[in-house]
């Protein structure tokens, strides 16, 4: 990359492309929902819209839970057709979003950016016990595939919602860098096969005779066979005497032709990419760093960690010359970039800055929503002080150059000040978030007095803070659950009552406590009193937990106890009472906003309803009551002048037995709805539908309606279905089964699977 280029500029990889797919007027988002925003979420829509659209960098959602606050998000994004970043702080919450993005979006890109690692053990020094522990990683090849596809839909179309956690603000390739390396094709191009061929090997794909896979190309005479890593779909370039006279799009398995269009722009195979110029100049600056470091050490009397670092580094480039890679690559990303030290690393944020200036005129045309930002947000601005520790023992003792340091995260000014407008959206809104929308609409926030035995309450602050949009009504009519405090003298006793209660509705329970010991203690108790209880903390790995909730929405389990897992993003309908040991203890599991979030898991049940046990009220749980109560009074009036009779959410019941964090992760398939819409157009758009009909490849691909797609997939009917031979039968259910995994329809896959275990036996 020169000094000149713009890492922004994007207008050289798409000239020629088809002109309607580029133009944010025609490839705008379009809003798929059977319903319309009601209860406060219209008024609060048309507030925040006219704040960003006013050009006010910050705004605040406020939504209580079941309020509707994707929806909401949905509605803000198709009125304001700008580039979309939607930032969650687990993968789990962040697939969901996901999910009700791509079903509310169908004929759009809804990417999903999260870390592409299954597990993963960073480099690190022990100097305490002289220990040196190897980087270990297990990549998921899905979510790295989801990744690409992330990217090549920010560079080639202006209409993208990428649902992220804070993997978004680690370093790639700057834009310019990743469209450098690119072949265009297209009917009519006067090129040869063997020409084609010699520059997808340029970007890394790998040629194979036989079998092909992501990332591979083959050619086989007159026709060569693309599989980009960014596709579930392989394509079929043709060509004859002239040039290239087909492309084709293929279906993976028997590469049948499912659609034909115009041009293909193939990204590279790797993220990091760079030109042979850049690659040599940073070879030599790897030298150069390594010389100076190598003196540094000598003379300060450090010559272990001369030979340390010399060995590792000479190891590293050894292999860069001979195989363009190495394992710690990411170390020298500061000099493949081209950056210097303290620059900050181009990360996803660039790449929306690309896609708003190329399609919208301008790189701060695009919005980011934080989604429950009292978490997101801290845990975005904690990143890089964990890294940098770890990076400074490995770079003082002599395991790492200097430049390592410069391969990180964001730090949290470099984020805010990529970030040109920002939605905060949380029930509890942190102070950082009310901080930040004081300072833009000139509001005086009441600063923290560190002396202070007391930290600002929420309650106060959103009395005396204005602008902040609110969505308290919910659609649903669902009230705020009531709440009671008792005394912490014969608490256990009197729970078990209020546990049959629930049981004899057939609704169920959650206990939150303070302590590990405790929570199993109480579990163990409900037990031996005949009760179906079950403790759940962080000893427990993620996947039991999964399920551990699945069983109690399905009954099988009626309580569990837990101690922070039962906050945001759990929601359960079945379940109407929630209980909070200790109420009164003062502290992070029972400060106001916990207190807010916890109360919140039973808003869900028309019968919903807490327990404070405790001695006294604390100010946390006299804020949380008042704020509470107040909704209440405020829901049930709605809900009287508008004839609403609250009802329990109607939520389709999940099935036991499947690992549902890999499912939700994409681990469990390579998916079959992953293709992405092309750059060009489509010369066969009059028979696109029924070949996706044909082959059930779902909405992520061509626009179909993905809710659909995903309920009913083709071939539900062998389940009923017993006319045919078993063996055959069993053939055809394995399929469909696999497939409705791969399109994250788990209780469909459940179903067929159950059926080929009767027919099996």
């Amino acid at each position: 990359m020169t000094d000149e280029a713009d890492p922004f500029d994007l207008s050289k990889a798409l000239q020629g492309a088809a002109q309607d797919y580029l133009d944010p007027e025609i490839s705008k988002f379009v809003l798929n929902a059977d319903y319309s925003p009601s209860g406060d979420q219209e008024n609060a829509i048309e507030k925040t819209i006219n704040q960003l659209e006013s050009s006010q960098s910050r705004c605040v959602l406020l939504g209580v839970t079941g309020s509707g606050k994707t929806f909401a998000m949905a509605n803000i994004v198709e009125r304001l057709n700008l580039p979309t970043l939607v930032l969650s702080h687990n993968k789990t919450l962040s697939r969901q979003l996901w999910q009700e993005m791509s079903a509310l979006f169908p004929k759009n890109a809804v990417e999903y950016f999260v870390s592409h690692y299954d597990y993963y053990q960073p480099e690190a020094y022990l100097p305490g016990r002289d220990l040196y522990i190897e980087k270990e990683l297990s990549m998921n090849e899905r979510i790295e595939q989801e990744r690409f596809s992330t990217v090549a839909s920010l560079v080639s179309r202006p209409d993208v919602i990428v649902v992220a956690t804070v993997s978004a603000i680690y370093g790639l390739n700057p834009p310019e860098t990743f469209l450098q390396q690119h072949v265009r094709i297209h009917l009519g191009q006067e090129v040869q096969p063997h020409d084609v061929v010699k520059e997808l090997v340029g970007l890394q794909y790998r040629r194979v005779s036989g079998e092909i896979g992501r990332g591979e190309i083959r050619l086989r005479g007159e026709v060569l066979d693309i599989w980009m890593p960014s596709r579930d779909d392989p394509m079929r370039v043709r060509f004859d005497l002239d040039g290239v006279s087909r492309i084709q799009i293929c279906e993976a398995v028997s590469w049948e032709p499912l659609d034909e269009i115009e041009e293909v722009w193939i990204h590279p195979k790797e993220f990091f990419m760079t030109g042979p110029e850049r690659f040599e100049k940073a070879l030599e600056d790897i030298e150069f760093e390594l010389q100076n470091r190598i003196d540094y050490f000598e003379k300060n009397g450090k010559d272990l960690e001369a030979r340390r670092l010399e060995s590792k580094t000479n190891y590293d480039l050894d292999l860069l010359r001979e195989i363009g890679h190495c394992r710690s690559i990411e170390n020298y990303s500061m000099h493949f970039d081209g950056r210097t030290h303290g620059q900050r690393p181009y990360c996803l944020l660039d790449f929306f800055a690309a896609c708003a200036k190329t399609f919208h005129g301008f790189p701060d045309k695009y919005l980011v929503i934080i989604d429950e930002s009292h978490v997101t947000l801290p845990q975005l601005g904690g990143m890089y002080h964990g890294d940098k520790s770890r990076k400074e023992n490995l770079i003082e003792h002599g395991f790492r150059l200097p430049s390592a340091a410069d391969n990180r995260p964001l730090k949290g000014h470099e984020f805010q000040e990529l970030v040109p407008q920002a939605l905060y959206v949380s029930a509890t809104p942190g102070e950082r978030e009310l901080r930040q929308l004081c300072e833009v609409t000139g509001q005086v926030y009441k600063e923290v007095d560190k002396k202070a035995k007391y930290k600002p309450l929420l309650k106060d602050a959103l009395g005396e803070i204005k602008g902040i949009s609110r969505m308290e009504i919910r659609p649903t009519g669902l009230l705020d659950p009531i709440i009671e405090v008792r005394p912490t003298e014969g608490q256990v006793q009197d729970l078990l009552d209020e546990i049959r209660i629930c049981t004899e509705r057939s609704e169920r329970v959650l206990i939150t406590v303070l302590t590990i010991k405790f929570a199993e203690e109480v579990a163990e108790y409900l037990q031996r009193m005949g009760v179906k209880a079950h403790y759940l903390h962080s000893e427990i790995d993620t996947l039991e937990r999964s399920e551990i909730i699945k069983a109690l929405r399905i009954g099988h389990i009626d309580v569990i106890v837990g101690i922070n897992l039962l906050r945001e993003g759990l929601d359960i309908p079945e379940v109407s009472l929630v209980a909070i040991f200790d109420a009164d203890k003062e502290g992070f599991l029972r400060n106001e906003r916990s207190m807010l979030q916890t109360i919140g898991r039973a808003s869900r049940n028309q019968n919903g309803m807490v327990i404070l046990y405790a001695d006294s009220v604390s100010r946390s749980m006299d804020a949380a009551i008042s704020q509470t109560i107040e909704r209440r009074a405020r829901q049930e009036l709605y809900n009287q002048e508008n004839n609403i009779t609250p009802q329990t959410i109607q939520k389709p019941l999940p099935t036991m037995g499947i690992d549902a964090e890999q499912l939700l992760t994409g681990i469990a398939g390579k998916g079959i709805s992953g293709g992405k819409r092309l750059v060009g157009s489509s010369s066969t758009q009059k028979n696109k539908d029924d070949f996706v009909k044909k082959f059930n490849l779902g909405a992520g691909s061509w626009g179909n309606d993905i809710a659909s797609n995903i309920s009913q997939p083709d071939g539900v009917n062998y389940i009923a279905d017993s006319s045919e031979p078993s063996d055959k039968l069993i053939i055809k259910l394995r399929k469909e089964m696999i497939q409705a995994a791969e399109r994250l329809d788990f209780e469909k896959a459940a179903q067929i699977r159950d059926r080929i275990f009767q027919l099996e036996n």
